[in-house]
């Protein structure tokens, strides 16, 4: 397995289709607002080549929940239960 410094960086996740109730716009070059039902959830940061989730409405505020190397892992591990939400 390849070390993480051996990893590309991340390219741009594209925008969730329209109709999904877990939305994610991206703010700034490496971080990306999650929302559901109209409200911020969470932030997903964009550390090198892995997605860092901040659970939390305000990004001065949120907590870190979990570091993964999947974009679709970093929505849903912030996501309400039972929201569904298309793969990216």
């Amino acid at each position: 397995m390849p070390s993480l410094k051996e990893l590309p960086p991340r390219r741009p996740e594209p925008p969730a289709p329209e109709d999904s109730p877990v939305r994610w716009e991206r703010i700034d070059i490496d971080r990306y607002e999650v929302r559901a039902g109209g409200a911020t959830i969470g932030f997903i940061d964009v550390v090198g080549a892995v997605f860092v989730v901040l659970a939390g409405r305000r990004y001065d505020r949120a907590v870190e929940v979990l570091q993964t190397l999947d974009f679709t892992t970093a929505v849903r591990s912030i996501s309400p239960p039972g929201a569904e939400h298309a793969s990216t």
